[in-house]
């Protein structure tokens, strides 16, 4: 075998070997992970470091462009680069042997690094799942590069001697070891997946026996007229699965609810405070329709959505707690809360304790709250934007000052006090579709949660604004929707809409960005007329 050919067999080999040893790497992991805890685990342990570390202009850009599926773009990458790097080392290790296993160990100490600085490490056992799989990875590395490079046994003759080389490896001892630690790794990440699964299922039967109590202060009945007949307009209520989610959770915590525990603390607080989620199923629940919406989205965007929520007025435990707030001398200006994963959401003690419905909530549209959206408990403000009101998974609850404490949020350039702006969308017609002349029903919904919508208004082109039917409001807390029959005619038009909140201001036309407070502007549509 010519030197060519030989490097042309070597080089695949090697790729695939360091392919094979960050498969183990990751699988080992994910078994000692389920051990452990599965948010130590490598995959999800970097990924939470990456989506800490990333500017907030490409995190902003990465919700627009891939909304809810961010996170699986995320993980993509980092097992594509992570594949690449593997292979680049089994290549290094033809020449260099230690210098690959040393490389994959390397690796192994990031990902134990980014495991012990998550906001919610445990100390030093998350470290375990990087580094154990690394130790696998690179002796399996060492082994299997072994084999492509073994040497010319001593009493061969010259001849054969070459002729071993030309072959260049040990075909039977690298199949033999490249298939068992292909098959070792798959049964121990499907044992690892299947334990996460086992030791999940705890929290997953806590919720199937939620049984939630009915309202002591009930929502009052929709009215029909909340929701316009017109087809391809948002529902007035938005379904548990449709509701959006925005948040930076690679694995969706799921909390076991009996051992779930809620703890109220710090500036003020005369009374400490520590419930169970039994404690707060006692209480008098309250039950209110609240529209949520992210600061992520843009003018016209779909990250808001209505739900019809069940939970304890937060006022009332704050003020159990011996919690006053700064208007009434109390010494904390900001509540942080705190979620299991580590995530800090920093909200005014003022707008909570201001008679609005500030819960904590247990409850969504008559359901427990799914896991995506924060069970067992999850912390909703009305009025205020999600990224400082509407912790999910909540376990701590901290008294401060805004001069003292900077959430997570606000460490990366967003406001410190983000009140939702006046925003309007039109949900039909399509951008870019076509209609045939004639009347042509634009309608959408319009929101300014804890004021109201007044009014709502469509322009076409540059013609004069034009008043929108508006459909009957539930709350100052919700969306409302509106609708317009236009006289199409044949042609492109523009079709834009602004909307008016209680008091009479007007939606700003300036148009901004989401940071650091919420994207402005009126939102458009561009369609054709036949």
């Amino acid at each position: 075998m010519t030197t060519s050919a030989k490097l042309w067999v070597r080089l695949p080999l090697g790729a695939l070997s360091g392919l094979l040893a960050g498969f183990a790497a990751l699988a080992v992991a994910e078994l000692v992970s389920a051990a452990v805890r599965p948010q130590a685990g490598p995959l999800t342990a970097v990924g939470g470091a990456a989506i800490d570390r990333t500017p907030t202009p490409v995190k902003d850009w990465a919700i627009r462009h891939f909304g809810e599926d961010d996170k699986l773009v995320l993980q993509l990458g980092i097992l594509a680069t992570l594949a690449v790097l593997a292979m680049v080392l089994g290549v290094v290790a033809l020449r260099f042997r230690r210098v690959g296993a040393a490389g994959v160990l390397i690796f192994g100490a990031i990902g134990a690094t980014a495991a012990l600085t998550r906001p919610d490490s445990t100390g030093f056992t998350d470290a375990l799942p990087s580094v154990v799989g690394a130790v696998v990875a690179a002796a399996l590395l060492y082994y299997l590069i072994g084999r492509l490079t073994r040497p010319p046994r001593a009493d061969r003759t010259t001849a054969d001697a070459d002729s071993d080389r030309g072959a260049g490896w040990d075909r039977r001892g690298f199949v033999i070891g490249a298939s068992a630690a292909a098959a070792a790794s798959l049964g121990a990440g499907a044992l690892g997946r299947h334990l996460t699964g086992n030791a999940s299922q705890a929290a997953v039967e806590s919720r199937n026996a939620v049984r939630l109590p009915a309202p002591a202060s009930p929502a009052p009945p929709l009215p029909a007229s909340t929701q316009l007949k017109v087809p391809g307009i948002s529902r007035f209520t938005t379904s548990n699965g449709a509701f959006y989610r925005v948040d930076t959770a690679l694995v969706v915590p799921k909390v076991d609810a009996d051992t779930w525990r809620l703890r109220i603390h710090g500036k003020g607080v005369t009374r400490p405070v520590t419930l169970t989620f039994e404690d707060l199923l006692r209480r008098e629940p309250i039950e209110r329709d609240i529209t949520l919406t992210c600061v992520s989205n843009e003018v016209g965007g779909p990250y808001v959505g209505n739900a019809r929520w069940l939970g304890v007025r937060l006022a009332d435990l704050l003020a159990e707690a011996g919690v006053r707030p700064p208007s009434k001398g109390g010494p904390a200006d900001q509540l942080v809360a705190r979620s299991v994963d580590g995530m800090t959401l920093g909200s005014p003690v003022e707008t909570a304790m201001d008679g609005r419905d500030a819960m904590l909530a247990v409850g969504m549209n008559g359901q427990p709250l799914p896991f995506t959206h924060g069970f067992p408990v999850r912390m909703l403000i009305p009025g205020l934007y999600g990224y400082v009101s509407a912790c999910k998974w909540i376990e701590d609850i901290e008294l401060t000052t805004f001069d003292d404490y900077d959430p997570y949020w606000v460490k990366r350039s967003w406001a410190r006090r983000a009140p939702i702006k006046t925003q309007s969308r039109i949900d039909v017609p399509r951008p870019l579709s076509r209609s045939k002349a004639g009347t042509v029903m634009v309608a959408g919904v319009a929101w300014a949660q804890h004021r109201g919508i007044d009014r709502v208004q469509v322009r076409v082109d540059d013609g004069p604004w034009r008043e929108a039917d508006l459909a009957t409001e539930a709350n100052i807390d919700t969306w409302r929707q509106w609708s317009f029959p236009w006289k199409a005619t044949p042609g492109s038009h523009t079709l834009t809409v602004r909307a008016t909140e209680r008091g009479g201001q007007v939606q700003t036309e300036k148009r901004t960005g989401t940071v650091p407070d919420g994207a402005s502007g009126w939102p458009s549509v561009v369609v054709t007329i036949d």
